[in-house]
Formats: structure tokens, C-alpha cells, sequence
């Protein structure tokens, strides 16, 4: 097994595009020939788009991409951009009277990090589509990783930067990686260690939000809603649509190794899947490899995010 760059897995281009002053981007993983396709929504506050036709009983069998976004449901917009990219490349669902674009996509809040009211719009998207044929992606303070953050359970005062993360790795001919915007509620480990999250009522230190969580549970009062970590699969192997869904919902075990507390009613965590099918391949073991890079690709998200908007990172506690 040997790790490879995310935009060395054949028959995907991987783009992203962003507003650095407003803090808000989208990243795009197209697929022009069609890549068969599931996902599984955990969180409890989805921003979501076009999730319904990837249940395994419904009709369309193959997508041609997956849209990351800032946002929050406002940046679903960016999606339409990419439909209008795609449609004038003739790429698309062939429905008779002309060509439909399979998009499907997912936002997370970054509302409250630099201008609330600029948000991912059909511009971007384009702008994203663009980006991926030029070869231009990036990880921490990009694209939909732009205006992310973690650990907010006590709100926008103790949280700290993230970003969007990229592993991969290729075993013969088999890739398989991920791409994840890490937007969470909850804390961030690698390896067991915190490495960011919520901080200490100074900012001097990490705090733990699980500890801060389970101290209120005879309280009830909305916790803060800005969060959702969105993530995509995508692999040369040969998967059905049903194991496309699978894949997907196997993979969240990535965010639970990675994100504590994970999954909560204020995250719209969700895994996207893509697959072109070029590669037989042993499901089980593919799943093994899906988990892992999605678990490392939060990590790297934030890793590699640098501080900005007055928002400490990871690297600052190094």
C-alpha cells in the first residue's frame, strides 16, 4: 500500500474555490464519464442536496458530482454552477429533450466566521468546476474548509480553526481516498491525543466538550448550531449502488474515531460516495480503506488548517 495524492485517483478532478476575506468556499469532485454513488447522513441538521436519488431504489444509478460548500443551506446554490458547468460540456443524465447533471451535494455553517452574508453562489461553484480542470485543490483554509471550525459546543468564543483535509492511498490498481470539510461540534484527535477543539475559557488550553456535555445534562438549552463535518468517498473500485450506501455508513465509524462527541443534533455530518468501477475489489477490505482515509482526512483538515478570523489552530498548541 502506498499514499498518493487525492487527484491521482483516476476518472475524478478535484477543484476548490473561495472568498478569503468572507471566509467561505466550495469544493467540487466531478466525474464526466459517471461514478456510481450512495451516502449516509448522520447528523442531526443536514444542509443537503439531491440525497434522495442515491437510495438504492431509485432510478439513476451514476452521478457526475459531489459539492462540498460553506454556507450553510445557502451555499447549496454553489451546486447550480456546476450543473451549468457540466451541461455545457454535455455531461449529464440524457433525458431526451437534452442533458440533466447529477449533483449532489452538502453545506456546512461558517456563518459566523468572517462575512456571514457572502456565502457560496452559482459563481463559485463554476469557479470550483474550473478550478478542478486546472488541477488547482488544497487543503486547510480552502474551499469548503475556508471558513470551518471545531469545538463550539460553549459557542464562537472558544472555538478554534479547521479546514479541509485529502488522504489516499492506492494497493495494486485500487484508489481509494477522501476529501472531508471539517466542521464539528465536537473535538478533534489524532491518535487518541486531542489536537484541537474547544478551549479553556482564557484560549490558553484545550478543553474537552464531552466533559463540558455531560456537566450540563440536566439542562436543556440549544446548543450552538453552527457545525457539520461533509466528506467524500471516492474510489476506482467496482461497487453497486447498495454498496455505495453501505460504504458510506460503514465509513461515519471514521468520524467517530476522529470527532468527540461526533453525530450530534447540531452536526449534519454526511458521506458522500463515488465510484467508477474500473477495479474489482473486496468490499469489506475496501471499507477498512475508506474508514481510515476519511478518519485521516479530518485530521489533515485540521493539521493543515492555519489560524485566521481571530481563530487559533492546531498548530498553535504544536
Amino acid at each position: 500500500m502506498k499514499e498518493i495524492n487525492i487527484t491521482d485517483i483516476k476518472g475524478f478532478r478535484i477543484g476548490s474555490a473561495e472568498n478569503i476575506e468572507a471566509a467561505t468556499g466550495v469544493t467540487v469532485m466531478l466525474c464526466e464519464k459517471g461514478a456510481c454513488a450512495g451516502v449516509d447522513v448522520r447528523g442531526g441538521g443536514p444542509a443537503t442536496r439531491e440525497t434522495d436519488l442515491l437510495k438504492p431504489e431509485n432510478m439513476v444509478q451514476e452521478i457526475n458530482a459531489v459539492v462540498l460548500s460553506g454556507g450553510s443551506a445557502y451555499g447549496l446554490e454553489a451546486a447550480c454552477g456546476v450543473m451549468d458547468f457540466l451541461e455545457e460540456k454535455g455531461v449529464g443524465f440524457d433525458v431526451g429533450v437534452g442533458i440533466v447533471p447529477i449533483v449532489c451535494g452538502a453545506s456546512l455553517f461558517d456563518l459566523v466566521v468572517g462575512d456571514g452574508k457572502v456565502r457560496p453562489d452559482k459563481a463559485m461553484g463554476r469557479k470550483a468546476c474550473e478550478n478542478a480542470f486546472a488541477g488547482i485543490f488544497a487543503e486547510g483554509n480552502h474551499g469548503a474548509g475556508t471558513g470551518a471550525s471545531v469545538g463550539k459546543y460553549r459557542g464562537p468564543a472558544t472555538m478554534m480553526k479547521s479546514g479541509q483535509g485529502a488522504s489516499a492511498v492506492q494497493i495494486g490498481e485500487l484508489q481509494v481516498g477522501a476529501v472531508s470539510a471539517v466542521n464539528a461540534l465536537g473535538d478533534i484527535f489524532a491518535e487518541g491525543r486531542q489536537i484541537a477543539g474547544m478551549l479553556s475559557p482564557d484560549g490558553t488550553t484545550m478543553a474537552s466538550t464531552s466533559e463540558a456535555i455531560k456537566e450540563d445534562i440536566a439542562r436543556q438549552f440549544d446548543i450552538f448550531k453552527g457545525n457539520t463535518t461533509i466528506s467524500c468517498i471516492l474510489t476506482n473500485g467496482k461497487l453497486t449502488k447498495a454498496q455505495c450506501t453501505k460504504l458510506a455508513s460503514i465509513a461515519h465509524d471514521g468520524y467517530a474515531r476522529a470527532i468527540r462527541p461526533v453525530h450530534s443534533t447540531a452536526d449534519g455530518d454526511t458521506i458522500f460516495v463515488m465510484a467508477t468501477g474500473e477495479v474489482d475489489v473486496n468490499f469489506d477490505a475496501l471499507a477498512v480503506l475508506a474508514t481510515e482515509q476519511i478518519e485521516k482526512a479530518i485530521v489533515r483538515g485540521v493539521e493543515t488548517a492555519e489560524p485566521a478570523y481571530g481563530l487559533k489552530a492546531a498548530r498553535d498548541f504544536r
